[in-house]
């Protein structure tokens, strides 16, 4: 397992009825998600050696996440079947407005313990990644997460994150999530987030400001995807646009984590602090392909069966 992710697995509930909350909504879709194993199906997808250490219930579900996870070469011996918690749920609806309904009902993904991190051998692992969006809240996974975190660090491995926020799921714990995100920030190897999140950590009103900020907090580089604007790398005091690929999208779910695993993908096996502007540049450049390639289909993982690393070429 050249690359290891940690944090939640869990099941989208999408409903399927234009415009309905989910209280009135009558259909729905069940999709495997979650940040970390996303990231994780995307390296597996693009041909890479990746294991994913989480927590999922004892239920028809939980199985669901492992034997996904299997179909694409993910190793799934650290994903643990909990017997005392139902696999997490996201309901989601989208409103006309363009606002979502959301109602989240954690369940298994906060119970991974440092004891079931601890057992994790790092001494194949090149790099690990960290998708916080659920391992910021309450629960065992927050100390595993920190837990996997110091070992790694101590250990010498390419450390990268994603901070993954969710306006729904933090509400008024917006300044933890800070707090937790810029601790992440200074010792990570390689972060992304999006230009909202970027405002939101630096606590700035501007992405120019936010940019600013990120150069003088991140130790390594730092990548903020802007869209079909492109994406912004930050490296050795420098930032960098890098073009967008034009597509027509017909959903943007998992982009962001397939860009992810697109840049580990292409890490592994690489000394980062050896890498400048023009490796950068192609390692940014590819992994815009996988997101415009994950844009074109509908569903994260349905996306990630058409991802391979022949998009590189």
């Amino acid at each position: 397992m050249s690359v290891i992710c940690i944090g939640e697995a869990l099941i989208d509930m999408i409903c399927t009825d234009k415009g309905s909350s989910l209280s009135d909504g009558q259909h729905f879709l069940k999709k495997p998600g979650g940040a970390p194993t996303n990231v994780a199906a995307a390296i597996g997808a693009l041909g890479g050696e990746v294991l994913l250490s989480a927590k999922v219930g004892n239920d028809p579900f939980g199985r669901q996440l492992i034997s996904v996870m299997q179909d694409f070469n993910v190793d799934t011996k650290h994903v643990h079947l909990d017997p005392k918690s139902f696999t997490t749920f996201a309901f989601v609806s989208l409103m006309l407005d363009g606002e979502r309904d959301f109602v989240f009902n954690r369940g298994a993904d906060a119970a991974l313990t440092e004891a079931e991190v601890a057992a994790i051998d790092l001494a194949s692992a090149n790099i690990v990644h960290f998708g916080s969006a659920t391992a910021f809240l309450e629960g065992p996974l927050n100390a595993a997460y920190y837990s996997l975190k110091d070992r790694a660090k101590k250990d010498g491995k390419i450390i990268s994150f994603d901070p993954n926020y969710r306006h729904l799921l933090f509400g008024d714990k917006i300044p933890t999530f800070i707090k937790q995100s810029l601790l992440f920030l200074k010792e990570a190897d390689f972060t992304k987030l999006s230009d909202e999140e970027a405002m939101l950590i630096t606590e700035t009103e501007t992405l120019e400001d936010a940019t600013e900020a990120l150069l003088e907090i991140c130790k390594g580089v730092f990548a903020i995807t802007l869209g079909k604007e492109g994406t912004l790398l930050g490296l050795a005091g420098k930032t960098y646009v890098i073009p967008s690929i034009a597509i027509q999208p017909v959903d943007t779910t998992g982009a962001g984590d397939a860009f992810v695993g697109a840049v580990l993908y292409q890490l592994d096996g690489l000394k980062i602090q050896d890498l400048d502007f023009a490796a950068w540049k192609k390692i940014v450049e590819n992994a815009n392909k996988a997101g415009a390639r994950t844009c074109e289909y509908l569903g994260a993982m349905e996306a990630f069966k058409n991802l391979n690393n022949s998009i590189f070429n």
